[in-house]
């Protein structure tokens, strides 16, 4: 992968990204942390879908810029499609308590999922 460029990576939408994390943190806007209950209703993971984009498929993978830090990665798919097969990217938005976590990538071709991966 060191002969790749950035170019080859899609990104997605940076402000529905913003949106949904702004999205996530509003149940404890204003709260005070002490009243706040911690329990599985409260505090549970939260995932929430930002943005969907089209990509095509090469050398069996697609390739993407993901956000809160985690950089490039390319996923694999999981069959033999012709490159340049079209993809539909979905990336959701992981929190805890209004805190961000990480972020899960869907791949969708011709309307079903083939893959599935959450990063961290």
């Amino acid at each position: 992968m060191a002969n790749e460029t950035n170019d080859e990576y899609a990104e997605f939408d940076e402000q529905a990204v913003t949106a949904t994390l702004e999205a996530s943190r509003q149940p404890f806007e204003g709260r005070n942390l002490q009243e706040v209950d911690f329990s599985a209703v409260d505090g549970g993971e939260l995932e929430l879908r930002a943005s969907c984009i089209s990509i095509t498929s090469g050398n069996h993978r697609v390739c993407l810029k993901l956000p809160l830090g985690i950089g490039n990665v390319c996923l694999p798919l999981p069959f033999d499609l012709p490159d340049g097969t079209a993809v539909r990217a979905c990336l959701s938005t992981r929190t805890k308590w209004g805190i961000p976590t990480g972020v899960c990538v869907k791949l969708y071709v011709a309307g079903e999922q083939i893959v599935s991966k959450c990063f961290p």
